[in-house]
């Protein structure tokens, strides 16, 4: 896939664990996308999409795991969702990707088009890690410390979708999410297969750890059913 020779270079230097994300207790159940789609398109309702947004938006602590468990898994029936949206900022900051050290003006450079990059798609979860980086790298730790709060959230959303095997894969709703999982999870990706109905399957470098999984398996329903809706060009020639 696109990213996939990107992704291999980012995690040996954002390799990092998910222990923040998965320390409170949340509940793995399958993805109710019908009851999903009906509580966030309820303006009476709590998990409202525009009120779940908002507060994301605006940095509130206090939003629950059901509120950001809504939040990801309701984007998808927005009128924006691109399952495949790639954001003119990123390339801005690409080549900075491969580097093993920063100057100051470098960092800034990070910071600036990686918060332009999320504004446009806040759930791009490469450019959120690179983002928080940034901060760190500027002593700018309150709001590292926030933003990290909102990444392990959404990638505490994702987890409780499943576990990552055949019978119980995580619900994605971006391609690039299956390779963030992976890469929070420590691991390496070294390849992809496509299993069939929408199935997903990541092969993983095992490094010195025989106990762990040779890949994990991901659901990429919504990804084909909107790309289908909305681009159906772009379907046809895949």
């Amino acid at each position: 896939m696109r990213q996939f020779l990107a992704t291999i270079v980012l995690v040996l230097f954002f390799t990092t664990t998910v222990s923040a994300a998965t320390a409170q207790k949340f509940e793995v159940k399958k993805v109710d996308f019908e009851q999903i789609r009906k509580d966030t398109q309820d303006p009476r309702s709590k998990l409202f999409y525009p009120k779940l947004l908002k507060s994301f938006m605006a940095n509130d602590t206090s939003m629950n795991f059901e509120g950001y468990r809504n939040l990801y898994y309701g984007y998808v029936f927005q009128e924006d969702y691109n399952p495949c949206r790639v954001s003119e900022f990123s390339s801005v900051i690409e080549p900075l990707y491969y580097k093993k050290t920063y100057t100051r003006a470098e960092c800034d450079t990070i910071e600036k088009y990686a918060e332009l990059s999320l504004d446009d798609n806040p759930f791009d979860l490469r450019q959120m890690k690179f983002y928080i980086f940034a901060l760190k790298e500027k002593k700018k730790n309150a709001r590292a410390a926030i933003r990290q709060y909102r990444l392990n959230h959404l990638v505490a959303a994702i987890l409780s979708s499943g576990n990552g095997t055949k019978e119980n894969p995580w619900v994605v709703i971006s391609p690039d999410h299956e390779y963030n999982i992976v890469n929070f999870l420590g691991y390496i990706a070294t390849g992809h297969q496509d299993m069939g109905n929408n199935i997903d399957y990541i092969t993983i470098d095992k490094g010195n750890n025989p106990k762990a999984p040779d890949g994990f398996y991901f659901d990429a329903s919504k990804i084909m059913e909107v790309t289908n809706l909305k681009f159906p060009q772009e379907s046809a020639e895949k």
